[in-house]
């Protein structure tokens, strides 16, 4: 049997048990409420098989890709160009789009908090309309549902636009998710939106917004290698692929040369109308952020520049406009760099192919000023909250346990967790014992991230920081084996792994890092890892959580350590 026909034999089978269920939901007698509309999403969700396959099947050109987005936002009724209205700041990248995202979300509302800023982003935490925010809070269950099930509906409709033979009525998780985001918040008419991109870039459903008004792209690193390439040149690619014409591009400063090479050369071919470097700002040496961490100074850094560039922007939403008279010359034009051509009159969406992106030129580089930060934005970066990054929290219930918690998932990023828990510990002088909560998923190598873990940890001391509890669990919520609707995820539950063997491995990983006899424990739910953490003895604990997001959120879930951020 060939690959594609494999892969055929799968999504027919998907096609077919969606069908029955739309069949089921779209019954008079079924309650559309909140929960049966996260039960419909999931089934729309990629199982690990059909995924395999379609990796395997190697990759699709991003004009099949993002017409298959066209396709599905057409059977909601929607072109295109009706994205143009929503005032799109798009923020693709490895290490830190999230973040960016809720700095560029404060600050807009900060700016006016009269107006409607949507926010869209990936994975949640521990709700799905989590992922998306108006003015910085979940849309509430009744207002997912609402939305959900008219864009069920929609889709089931087609509003003249036929169905593909090779397509399902309704598309997958991810892209059903942002289509929805783009109906919401065409629906409630915000006056701006940020678009944190899934994964990648150029193939995103994210990246069919024909003019966005800024684009960025932060810090990169390796992830979703065998999606985006085994590179970072390769990577950068996929990650610039979001710039478009006539628009403005900004990056940071990376750590590879290469890559800023090759979104260089992106925005020339995308014909961006400049493209700039974001250094750190200096002034935030000694600014209070609302997100812990070094990291987040270079992060706040490219959401100043971002929404300086959206407010000097020609198209800048009405709402804006009156708000930005008032604010001192923080926001002037960036000068479009000597080597990009002019943007066109009538710009049209480009969509490249990724193989056919030529080595990198040399080109002068653009560092963009600083300018000084308002005292407005320094009260918009400070108010700033993104739960699961590097998110402290004392357990409600057992004051004496100290929750430290960061979804950090690539090398780069677990780097900086290290770093800001090491910085946590040494300078507030906590005493008593220290436990970590670890799993990764997605093929990610568990003993790379705990080995650069370990070693930014150690960093700067001779001595070694060992924990006096290591807890390797799965994602999966509870100890009955189940999870909540908002956190099922049918990718990690259906590996082809045995039960508990990533996590047995992941254990062993650990204990050949290390130097001491430290105390492994591998639990088959996030309940039993904190059930684990609650056995111990009544002194001071401090607890990391990290390598996983769904990690992360099971946590918050299992230990009831939410707060007013998931209202």
């Amino acid at each position: 049997m060939t690959k594609r026909l494999r892969l055929q034999l799968l999504r027919s089978g998907l096609k077919a048990f969606n069908f029955g269920l739309a069949h089921r939901m779209s019954s008079q007698q079924v309650h559309r409420g909140y929960k049966e509309a996260v039960l419909a999403l999931n089934s729309l969700q990629t199982n690990a098989n059909v995924l395999a396959a379609i990796q395997a099947a190697g990759p699709q050109p991003a004009s099949k890709v993002l017409g298959q987005t066209t396709h599905y936002l057409r059977r909601l009724g929607y072109k295109p160009d009706d994205l143009n209205a929503l005032g799109v700041v798009h923020i693709s990248g490895t290490k830190g789009k999230g973040s960016t995202a809720a700095f560029c979300s404060t600050l807009l509302t900060t700016i006016n908090p009269e107006a409607k800023v949507g926010l869209f982003t990936s994975p949640h935490l521990v709700a799905v309309r989590e992922r998306i925010r108006i003015n910085g809070k979940p849309i509430t269950e009744e207002l997912f549902a609402k939305y959900f099930w008219e864009v069920w509906d929609r889709f089931e409709d087609g509003h003249g636009e036929p169905a593909l033979p090779d397509l399902s009525i309704r598309p997958a998780y991810f892209r059903y998710l942002t289509c929805m985001a783009y109906h919401v918040f065409l629906s409630e008419r915000v006056d701006a939106t940020i678009l944190e991109v899934g994964v990648g870039g150029l193939l995103d459903p994210t990246n069919i917004v024909p003019s966005p008004i800024v684009t960025g792209v932060t810090s990169l690193g390796l992830d979703h290698v065998n999606v985006l390439g085994y590179s970072i040149l390769e990577i950068a690619g996929h990650k610039g692929g979001i710039f478009k014409p006539g628009v403005p591009a900004l990056t940071i400063e990376q750590a590879s040369s290469g890559a800023v090479e090759v979104l260089r050369a992106r925005a020339v071919e995308l014909k961006a109308s400049s493209f700039s470097i974001v250094p750190r700002h200096p002034e935030l040496d000694q600014a209070n952020l609302g997100l812990a961490g070094e990291h987040q100074k270079i992060n706040a850094s490219l959401a100043l520049a971002l929404i300086n560039t959206f407010l000097a922007s020609p198209r800048l939403p009405d709402h804006f406009k009156l708000q930005k008279s008032s604010l001192p010359d923080a926001t002037a034009a960036i000068t479009p760099s000597p080597f990009l051509p002019p943007p066109p009159t009538n710009p049209a969406p480009i969509i490249p192919d990724i193989s056919s992106l030529p080595l990198p030129p040399i080109l002068p580089s653009e560092f963009l000023t600083p300018h000084p930060i308002s005292d407005l934005f320094r009260q918009a970066l400070q108010a700033t909250k993104w739960p699961g990054r590097c998110q402290i929290v004392q357990d409600p219930y057992k004051p004496r346990i100290s929750w430290s918690l960061d979804g950090a998932h690539t090398v780069e990023s677990i780097a900086c967790c290290g770093k800001w828990w090491r910085e946590l510990i040494r300078s507030s002088d906590q005493t008593g014992k220290r436990a970590l909560i670890f799993n990764c998923t997605s093929g990610r190598s568990g003993k790379t991230l705990l080995k650069m873990l370990k070693e930014s940890l150690d960093e700067g001391s001779n001595e070694k920081f060992e924990f006096d509890l290591v807890i390797i669990s799965t994602n999966t919520t509870f100890s009955s084996g189940k999870s909540t609707g908002d956190l099922t995820c049918i990718v990690t539950q259906l590996g082809t792994k045995s039960e508990l063997t990533v996590q047995n491995e992941i254990a062993e990983a650990w204990k050949s890092i290390t130097s001491l006899d430290t105390n492994v424990i591998v639990t088959r739910s996030i309940e039993d890892a904190v059930g684990e953490i609650h056995k111990i003895d009544d002194q001071p604990l401090n607890v990391l959580v990290t390598g996983s997001l769904h990690l992360v959120g099971g946590v918050l879930e299992v230990a009831q350590l939410l707060d007013s951020s998931f209202a």
